[in-house]
């Protein structure tokens, strides 16, 4: 009875050793896990995550309706890091290009916590174009909308 009892322990034992063991392998990989979650603070975006040249594919539909006039224009922006901005652009209005081959324009830009932002540039002699943004890829693409129409570009990052 005693030989039964002591072997019953040493069962047990072992048991409870090899549990514990699988919990520590089961829970490691776990704990290590929540160790390299990136945090909020590590992938906030702000103004400086913009800085440098973009180049940029523009397309979309100035005013709607019988009278739309399709876009496609090409655009390389430079960003300050400091919310301002200029750029040089080519765009193509219903396929005729502008007399001037590449059109200046300077603006601001603010880009939120979380990668979202807004934009507006002011074209010498024209009305701003407001844009909403959202800044993916660790700043090295930025995707974008004007408010008030179907015109949408895309930047990457010059090299």
């Amino acid at each position: 009875m005693k030989s039964q009892s002591l072997r019953i322990s040493m069962i047990a034992s072992a048991l409870i050793v090899s549990l514990v063991g699988l919990g520590v392998l089961v829970s490691g990989p776990r704990t290590r896990a929540r160790s390299t979650v990136v945090t909020e603070t590590d992938v906030a975006c702000s103004n400086r995550t913009l800085r440098g040249d973009y180049g940029f594919a523009i397309e979309g539909d100035i005013l709607a309706g019988p009278n739309r006039i399709p876009l496609r224009d090409v655009a390389m922006t430079h960003f300050d890091g400091e919310g301002n901005l200029s750029q040089v652009e080519h765009p193509v209005f219903n396929g005729v290009p502008l007399p001037i081959e590449w059109s200046p324009s300077s603006g601001t830009y603010n880009v939120n916590a979380d990668c979202t932002g807004t934009a507006q540039i002011i074209p010498p002699g024209h009305p701003p174009v407001n844009l909403h943004l959202v800044v993916v890829r660790h700043g090295t693409e930025i995707h974008t909308v004007v408010d008030v129409n179907a015109v949408t570009s895309v930047g990457i990052k010059r090299d």
